[in-house]
This record gives C-alpha cells, structure tokens and sequence, in this order.
C-alpha cells in the first residue's frame, strides 16, 4: 500500500477499552469500483499499526452498482492479495445498511478520516463512467 500525508481525523467517540493486536479497522462500503481513494483511506489504519476488514454492503447491482457484491469481493480480493493472504486484510460481504449505531461503551473508535482534495475529488462515479466509456463495464 502507499503512503500518503495522514488524513485529518475526528473521533466521534472513543473505546473505553485499550486496542488489542487480533482487532481490526472495519471500513463499510460497497466500492464500486475499489479505487486510490479507498486504497488511502485503508492505509490512515495501516499507517498506525491496524489491520483492516472491508465490508461490502450487499446493494442490487443497478447503474450506480454496476457490480454484485461478490464481484466486488473477488476484485478487493485480487488487488489486494499479497495482504488478504498474509492477514493483514479481511474482506467480507454484508447486509445493505441504512445506520450505524451504538449505545454506551461500544468497545472500538469510530473514526471519521478526512482526506485531502486531490483524494477526496476522486470520483467512483466518474470512474464507471470512464469504463462506460471504454466498454469496460
């Protein structure tokens, strides 16, 4: 993974419990398609020692989803392989999702990573769109 300047971070709430090395980073998401954006937000976790689980919600493939979750999974699963076979990545599919909540004393961060312009311009969009273009999709 490549190193890039770290992201701005807030941490909307904190773990009242110290990390432990078995614990991962879990980002939601459904990467359509992974790209350099998402490889640097992986990386603000990587940077500081975390491991990394990817989960990908289950959306019906439509225009803006042009792939199936498991098309997705396959496509993490190949770019990243050298750190899904050491461990280091877990990727796994679930449920759309319409909220993330907590009550007291979760356990774990939640973290919001900022970054910066020239990865925050990168656009999925734009790239499905690209492939459109190019008859890749």
């Amino acid at each position: 993974m490549d190193d890039i300047q770290q992201w701005q971070k807030k941490v909307h709430v904190e773990s009242s419990l110290p990390a432990k090395d078995s614990q991962f980073a879990m980002f939601i998401g459904r990467w359509q398609p992974l790209h350099f954006g998402h490889i640097q937000l992986f990386n603000q976790a990587f940077h500081i020692g975390k491991k990394v689980l990817i989960c990908i919600r289950d959306v019906a493939p439509d225009h803006k989803n042009p792939f199936t979750a498991e098309q997705v999974k396959e496509n993490i699963k190949e770019q990243l392989a050298l750190l899904v076979n050491a461990g280091t990545i877990k990727v796994m599919i679930i449920p759309d999702i319409q909220s993330i909540e907590f009550g007291r004393g979760v356990g774990y961060d939640i973290i919001e990573h900022i970054p910066p312009q020239e990865v925050g311009d990168i656009s999925a969009t734009k790239i499905r769109e690209e492939m459109r273009k190019d008859g890749k999709l």
